[in-house]
């Protein structure tokens, strides 16, 4: 278990490195993406059924891999015990590219909500 969460947060903080290169490339003001911060809420009736083992592991990359062709980024996701429902966060330019992106990986979306981060140490 702890080796398919280390692979997939280190496939999703390369991610983010290759969108951030990405996005410096972009010399004009015409062509800059501005990438927001969104809560995804998704149902899964039959509850949703990764395997902790390499297949899960390639499962999540080809999402990832896949989400970045409309420059979305998949941060982390939050699922209910029950696996029915997750609360995932993305970095993404629009709650449009994360429903492009969730329509080609075949995953629900109910509801999208643009978030910003509280940190309680902030307040120090």
């Amino acid at each position: 278990m702890k080796k398919f969460f280390l692979i997939l947060v280190s496939f999703v903080m390369a991610s983010v490195f290759v969108m951030d290169i990405h996005a410096q490339d972009k010399t004009s003001e015409q062509n800059k993406i501005v990438i927001k911060r969104y809560l995804v809420e998704r149902t899964f009736p039959d509850g949703l059924n990764i395997p902790v083992n390499t297949e899960g592991s390639e499962i999540c990359m080809t999402v990832v891999s896949t989400n970045a062709e409309d420059n979305v980024t998949w941060i982390h996701s939050y699922v209910t015990m029950d696996k029915k429902k997750t609360f995932c966060i993305y970095d993404a330019p629009s709650p449009d590219a994360i429903r492009k992106a969730a329509d080609k990986n075949g995953l629900p979306v109910d509801n999208i909500v643009e978030v910003s981060v509280l940190d309680p140490y902030f307040y120090k």
